[in-house]
């Protein structure tokens, strides 16, 4: 089952099928830690097919956090980038300690969607796209669906000095998540891939992909550092971080198109402004 938060109300789309809900919240969905038996019971309107035209972003209430050094090869990226400054050995130690790194990303109204512009600092000269699953997050805490997120970032502020990390990470459509929620009840197996394409002037620019058998940690172990002494009483989302790193010498532009990918949730498409 996957949701998506239109203008018209929320759309579920299962088994090809498509119904419409115009009497419930998005917010409303957070408070639910059985989401999938929630909607299937509920009446909604049937659909003879759906045009997302009109997305919306999937988030309403809810804060977006985000994990990092998650994967090996954030590790090696976020440690080269911060070499200057001193700072490498940090990212060393939070790569192989208990507990993860979490910060603050955005709020609904800095987030945009799938088809919909992310910007770029105006004072960064090294800005890239982080492809992560994100975890959409109950108020009580469970795990109750996934979706993509591009958590932008701008590599040289953050290289700086780690303390700029806030800067680096968290501006007006720094993040973009979409395009709906993926509702199951089962996890996403270790074999899921995430895939990373950038395309400039219709040309390839930079692709890669990775698996989330990568990462270090998993979603229960992020979600449950999260929560400590920590409450989301409209539900959260959290990026789980990156194991797609572009190279030193690729920068977004203006106009530059980012695809992410990650099956069975869909591809969010974003063009840079």
């Amino acid at each position: 089952m996957r949701i998506y938060r239109t203008t018209n109300g929320i759309v579920v789309e299962q088994n090809t099928n498509y119904r419409l809900f115009t009497d419930i919240s998005w917010d409303s969905l957070f408070q639910q830690d059985d989401l999938f038996s929630f909607l299937e019971i509920r009446h909604s309107r049937p659909l003879d097919s759906y045009e997302f035209d009109h997305l919306l972003p999937p988030i309403d209430g809810q804060e977006v956090w985000a994990a990092g050094v998650t994967y090996f090869r954030s590790r090696t990226a976020r440690m080269e980038e911060s070499s200057q400054a001193g700072g490498q050995s940090f990212y060393d130690r939070v790569y192989e300690a208990e507990r993860p790194e979490l910060f603050f990303k955005s709020t609904g109204h800095r987030t945009v969607t799938h088809q919909q512009a992310v910007a770029i600092r105006r004072d960064s000269s090294w800005s890239v796209p982080e492809p992560e699953l994100v975890l959409a997050i109950s108020c009580a805490g469970r795990i109750i669906g996934y979706t993509i997120g591009n958590d932008m970032s701008a590599r040289d502020i953050e290289g700086a000095n780690p303390l700029y990390l806030p800067q680096a990470k968290v501006y007006d459509r720094s993040c973009s998540l979409g395009p709906g929620l993926l509702i199951q009840t089962e996890p996403l197996p270790g074999s899921t891939e995430i895939r990373l394409a950038i395309a400039r002037e219709g040309q390839e620019l930079f692709s890669g992909c990775t698996r989330l058998s990568e990462m270090k940690r998993t979603p229960e172990e992020l979600v449950a550092y999260l929560f400590r002494q920590n409450s989301f009483p409209r539900g959260c989302f959290l990026l789980t971080g990156t194991g797609v790193v572009p190279p030193s010498g690729v920068t977004l532009r203006p106009g530059d198109r980012i695809s992410i990918s990650i099956d069975p949730i869909g591809t969010l498409v974003n063009i840079v402004e």
